[in-house]
């Protein structure tokens, strides 16, 4: 009899412990399939992989929607591993988000850069804002043919820096309220910088006038912020856009569902990265 009591006991807590451990379990598997997939991408190309991926789709806390994208956080994790890879490895960054902080993505964008080896960016779905910002720092952007970049141009509160500016030009200053000055003081100045930091990066991979043109074109505001660039447009621009994208990159991506608990949006191999040589000469010495 005290056997049929405790029976019920014991499907309640397997219920219960099933439901805190199974999703713990799953995520784990997921982490070790995709570092898995990210070492067979970098033995194949040779190169240091790392990801960014921020999936866009709502996760709802209190009917509040929450949305990932590149934060200060992101940004420390990948100068952290773009530190541990040796200067003549090439950089491999997958990018799938939707933007984010100027200074975060600035901060990566630079380090592309300064990097002495080859820098690929990879787009399969989208980048944009400063998900364009990393793309244009890259040696070579490999995307889908339907995969799409955007604008940069800055964004002052709710409102492009672009349309605050042009307020001034269609009223007479002394029509103009003194917040709506100072908005516009605040945007010039922000133009005129992301203007600069991205004719900066172009400088390195396209020629200078053509720089110049390319960063008017992304940072003055043609377009609303969030329209998208084809990689056939970005292409006929003169940029370095190719389209063979490895199906390692595909396979990443379904690797990285939305899911209800957080996961680190930057991944890469956590060891210091030598040359490919290096690597092999050292696994093979392992192997033996």
């Amino acid at each position: 009899m005290d056997d049929m009591r405790i029976l019920p006991s014991l499907f309640w807590i397997l219920l219960l412990g099933s439901s805190i451990f199974m999703p713990f379990f799953r995520q784990k598997r997921l982490e070790a399939m995709r570092l898995a997939l990210m070492r067979k991408m970098q033995r194949g190309r040779g190169s240091r992989v790392i990801t960014l991926i921020h999936r866009q789709e709502s996760v709802s806390f209190l009917g509040i929607p929450i949305s990932r994208y590149i934060n200060i956080e992101d940004s420390e994790q990948v100068l952290r591993a773009i530190r541990q890879t040796d200067e003549n490895v090439p950089i491999d960054l997958i990018v799938h988000t939707p933007g984010g902080l100027v200074l975060a993505a600035e901060q990566i964008a630079l380090a592309l850069v300064r990097h002495k080896a080859k820098v690929t960016v990879f787009v399969p779905h989208y980048a944009m804002s400063g998900g364009t910002l990393l793309a244009l720092a890259a040696d070579e952007i490999v995307m889908d043919e339907n995969a799409v970049l955007g604008p940069v141009d800055p964004q002052i509160g709710s409102y492009p820096a672009a349309s605050i500016l042009s307020v001034l030009e269609r009223k007479p200053i002394e029509h103009v309220d003194d917040n709506t000055l100072i908005l516009a003081d605040i945007a010039k100045k922000a133009a005129n910088q992301v203007r600069e930091t991205v004719l900066n990066i172009l400088k390195e991979n396209v020629p200078a006038d053509k720089a110049e043109e390319l960063a008017d074109f992304f940072t003055q505001g043609y377009f609303t912020h969030d329209y998208p660039l084809s990689a056939t447009k970005l292409k006929s621009l003169g940029l370095p856009v190719s389209f063979n994208m490895p199906a390692e990159v595909y396979q990443l991506m379904e690797l990285c569902p939305q899911a209800a608990a957080q996961r680190p949006s930057v991944g890469y191999v956590p060891m210091p990265h030598r040359t490919a040589p290096e690597w092999d000469k050292t696994a093979g010495a392992n192997r033996s």
